[in-house]
């Protein structure tokens, strides 16, 4: 081994795992190793001390990711644009646990509905995902009930098959064919993905199923508002 990578080897992976890895899992790395006493984050020495060729990109995809998504920034006054500090964002996420919380919420899609942005966005970023789901369903009960108040009371799918069975006043006047479609869409819904939260801890292991869920739940908000 190279005596001036040495050191380094110290703080990173194996060569071989560093060429498999994306900058965001490398960057958190790379994070950990700048907030060592003396460590190098200047980007043109720290380039200088490790493996040329492959690595050397990782390593700088990585440093890219970490400034793109504000965990390091420039220093003032430095003209060639070279010398970095961590940011105060840098710091609050340096365990290997924040950022993988980090990761997780940023798989959350913007632009869904202002109510889901505000209450269920949060529960997600904190991993509470089967309250998030309940959440999200909750708010299309509670639009569909502020439509007729002779919903006041009910819930869940009985809530859906009051609203959109053939004696509801939601869509009343539409062809029999497309009220019940729209039923069996709410219920099979609140079946598979609102009932289960609501009546017991569930225990998702796919943020992304989380996101689809709750994506469901953000068009039945948008048949709601149509309505």
């Amino acid at each position: 081994m190279n005596q001036r990578w040495a050191a380094y080897y110290q703080f990173f992976p194996a060569d071989a795992e560093v060429l498999q890895m994306d900058p965001w899992e490398l960057g958190p790395v790379l994070l950990r190793y700048m907030s060592q006493n003396g460590a190098m984050t200047n980007r043109f020495n720290f380039s200088q001390v490790i493996p040329s060729g492959k690595i050397a990109e990782r390593f700088m995809e990585a440093w890219s990711w970490l400034d793109r998504e504000g965990f390091i920034a420039r220093k003032p006054n430095d003209l060639q644009g070279n010398d970095f500090f961590i940011t105060r964002a840098g710091r609050e996420i340096l365990s290997a646990e924040d950022f993988q919380a980090r990761r997780k919420a940023d798989t959350f899609p913007d632009g869904l509905d202002p109510v889901l942005m505000r209450t269920v966005r949060p529960l997600f970023a904190r991993g509470d995902y089967d309250t998030a789901v309940f959440r999200a369903f909750k708010e299309i009960e509670v639009r569909i009930r502020s439509k007729d108040a002779a919903l006041t009371g009910w819930s869940g799918v009985d809530l859906m098959n009051r609203a959109f069975g053939p004696n509801g006043n939601l869509m009343k006047g539409s062809p029999a064919k497309e009220r019940a479609s729209i039923r069996d869409l709410f219920t099979g819904a609140f079946s598979i993905c609102r009932n289960p939260s609501a009546h017991e801890e569930v225990k998702f292991d796919d943020p992304r199923e989380v996101v689809d869920m709750i994506c469901t739940a953000n068009q039945l908000l948008r048949i709601v508002g149509r309505i």
